[in-house]
């Protein structure tokens, strides 16, 4: 029996959020003032890297598997500020705190500074509707 291929595994779904949050980003800088648009990429950015956060123990559930514990655990350390940085984002959008999502950009996209999304990307617009999801989540 030959094995199993899971084409949609944690780690490519990770890969595409993380191009989605840097288009997404791109697009917010360009908007002067706060509109719906704004807060639905806000809010995708939040939803994105709660996801992002979720997955990390789907990606290292293998490496532990064959006792690869200081790689697990340095992964894990790698990617602890999505979660963190995602609460914070949150809190700040239902408070309509926009300084405080403006400190955390940068962060954001310090992390997210070798990330590459082409011009003749195929994303679309991925923010779309994703302030009302975020408040159905609540």
């Amino acid at each position: 029996m030959s094995r199993v291929i899971n084409p949609d595994s944690a780690g490519k779904e990770r890969t595409r959020l993380m191009k989605a949050i840097v288009l997404c980003m791109r697009e917010l800088a360009k908007q002067g003032n706060v509109s719906t648009e704004s807060k639905d990429q806000v809010a995708f950015i939040v939803l994105a890297l709660q996801t992002i956060a979720e997955g990390i123990d789907a990606s290292v559930a293998a490496w532990e598997k064959r006792d690869y514990w200081v790689k697990a655990d340095k992964f894990r350390m790698e990617w602890m500020w999505a979660g963190q940085v995602a609460a914070k984002m949150k809190a700040a959008l239902l408070s309509d705190d926009w300084g405080a999502i403006a400190i955390q950009m940068p962060q954001i996209a310090q992390k997210l500074g070798k990330v590459q999304v082409s011009d003749n990307h195929r994303l679309g617009k991925p923010w779309g509707g994703a302030y009302r999801q975020l408040m159905l989540s609540r």
